[in-house]
């Protein structure tokens, strides 16, 4: 039974594919539908697969030697996974409904766009649910790279040149990633001479060069996880990609980042060396400059989805500093790992509701406003851990840490949810500026109350291990609370700080334009020396021309002398005779 369920989460989103495209064949541009119950289900029997049990899998004619498993880690990841994806087609069908009108009405750039999106949705997916289940290095990073690429549709289908730019950004940066990523893997494999993640852990454990190699993979990982120094893909694509794409690169696909490192580090391992252990303290300090770096910048964005963007670099930091106490404090890990899991599957659904609600901002229902302001706010608050299973998941990771004696990181931790709470208020405040009516429809407001729901009730459907989760004592709950109101205060005191500013705000992307700075600087000296070639080739073929001139001058007044000669040389012919006749004369004598 699991096996079935594993190879139709596997197949099911190339059946979509190949049913869309069979569909676009047959069926006028006209009469298509680019979103069908199908094109819906692409993600359902991955979430099948996450509840029905732990299993394992070994094919030996996969690739190099695949091995796939379903374990306590793996089930609550595809879970949380499934559910957005599937929730985000479903406010998908909504959200392109004019477009797919105008499709329908012949406009051919829409339906190209529609075609392509329809297309690489799935096998963004298909990705996406490769690389959760997978346990062999070649299986991971084929879902990881199929994931990556084929979600450039999701970023560039506006086609405007802002989609174009974040699309630049996000590609470019993920090509890094990759290489970053295949280089440590290639290196940390070979070292070990293993095909399996669990071989190449055990080989960083104990290779002398083991911290470099985690590094290595770090950054490619990092890449996808929005670490400081490469996150600046995501403020530039959140705000052009689509919503429900929006959704699942901010709710699903960053978690990639944050499992891979999950798979490919020795986490609580006694045995961590002084350097994996040191890098782990960098690791910690780029997580935590992250999470109040990204917020402090992020409060002073215009467009909603930008903040929301700034608002996930923020909370990945926190769990990139999570993550670096599995090298920092081993023994911590086992005890944080659920309440990690439980925070990246609830800061998922938080966040993706967020993103699909900018849609609802923009069209909003015929519902009284209060009514729709306090929805929209709740996956925010939720998320800064004032109610609900935001409340459940940091107390989730606090506790641990309690344990374990690490107060001041509980300290830090609590300082970035202020940070999540001003940011989650500024893209609600934006939102409102920025709202239009028109009426969002059913699939629309539908998948988005539902994700909305599945996000305050993280803890009641996620297939975690029994016993790894527990609700925060009273006496906890204003120590996890407090960050709400403060947070709240802080982006008032920020807006009011910030009015003589007249609406101007930073560049989203900030580092980014400080990249593209530096590479225009560098690329002056080649810009001069391809100048200075163009010019010698100018002056190369001019002389070319030149001697070509003058030796076709030659030739020319040698083919006139041949046409003389051709004319006298019956003439010519017989002074040779009398020339030779003279000479044989000259000799007889």
């Amino acid at each position: 039974m699991m096996t079935m369920l594993l190879a139709l989460a596997l197949l099911w989103p190339l059946v979509v594919i190949g049913w869309t495209l069979w569909s676009a064949y047959l069926a006028p541009a006209a009469q298509q539908g680019y979103f069908s119950a199908l094109w819906l289900s692409a993600a359902w029997p991955a979430l099948l697969l996450a509840y029905g049990g732990e299993a394992q899998w070994t094919m030996d004619a996969w690739m190099l030697g695949g091995e796939w498993a379903l374990n306590s880690l793996s089930r609550p990841w595809l879970a949380f996974t499934a559910l957005l994806w599937g929730l985000a087609a479903i406010h998908a069908r909504g959200y392109f409904a004019a477009e797919q009108a105008k499709a329908q009405k012949g406009d051919q750039d829409a339906q190209r766009r529609l075609l392509r999106l329809a297309l690489l949705w799935p096998l963004t997916l298909l990705g996406n649910v490769l690389l959760i289940i997978a346990q062999d290095i070649a299986s991971f990073y084929l879902g990881f790279a199929l994931m990556t690429f084929a979600a450039y549709a999701l970023v560039v289908h506006s086609g405007t040149e802002e989609a174009r730019l974040g699309a630049k950004a996000y590609l470019m940066l993920a090509v890094v990633g990759e290489g970053l990523i295949i280089g440590g893997f290639l290196w940390a494999a070979g070292e070990a001479d293993t095909l399996t993640l669990q071989g190449l852990r055990e080989g960083i454990l104990v290779a002398e060069q083991g911290a470099w190699m985690a590094a290595l993979l770090c950054l490619g990982f990092g890449v996808k996880a929005g670490v400081i120094g490469l996150h600046v893909w995501l403020p530039l694509a959140h705000p052009v990609a689509p919503a429900p794409a929006s959704a699942v690169l901010s709710g699903a696909m960053i978690k990639a980042g944050l499992l891979g490192w999950i798979s490919v580090l020795p986490l609580g391992s006694e045995q961590v060396s002084a350097s994996l252990a040191q890098f782990g303290r960098i690791m910690l300090i780029a997580g935590l400059a992250a999470a109040f770096g990204a917020a402090l910048y992020g409060v002073f964005q215009r467009h909603p989805k930008a903040v929301l963007a700034y608002s996930s670099i923020s909370q990945m930091g926190m769990m990139t500093a999570l993550v670096a106490m599995g090298l920092v404090a081993p023994d911590v890990w086992p005890l944080l790992w659920p309440g990690l899991v439980l925070f990246a599957a609830h800061h998922a659904l938080a966040k993706g509701s967020l993103f699909l609600g900018t849609s609802i901002s923009e069209h909003l229902p015929r519902w009284p406003l209060p009514l729709v302001w306090a929805l929209l706010a709740l996956p925010g608050i939720s998320l800064s851990g004032a109610i609900g299973a935001g409340m459940i998941s940091k107390w989730g990771v606090k506790s641990p840490l309690y344990e374990m004696h690490h107060e001041s990181l509980i300290k830090l931790l609590s300082w970035a949810a202020v940070g999540t709470a001003a940011l989650v208020s500024v893209a609600l405040w934006r939102q409102w500026q920025q709202r239009h009516k028109g009426g969002s429809n059913r699939e629309q407001w539908g998948a988005w109350l539902v994700a909305m729901a599945a996000a305050l009730l993280t803890p009641l459907w996620l297939p975690l291990p029994a016993g790894s989760i527990e609700m925060p004592p009273l006496k906890e709950w204003l120590g996890i609370m407090w960050p709400f109101p403060v947070g709240v205060l802080f982006a008032g005191v920020g807006w009011l700080l910030t009015r003589p500013l007249k609406g101007k705000s930073l560049p989203a992307g900030d580092l980014w334009w400080l990249y593209a700075g530096m590479v225009d600087a560098a690329l002056v000296p080649i810009r001069r020396l391809g100048h200075y070639c163009a010019k010698l080739k100018a002056v190369s073929v001019a002389s070319a021309q030149k001697t070509e001139e003058i030796l076709m001058g030659h030739l020319t007044r040698l083919l006139s002398t041949e046409s003389w000669l051709r004319h006298h040389v019956s003439g010519l012919m017989m002074l040779l005779a009398l020339v030779l006749a003279a000479l044989i004369m000259w000799e007889g004598l």
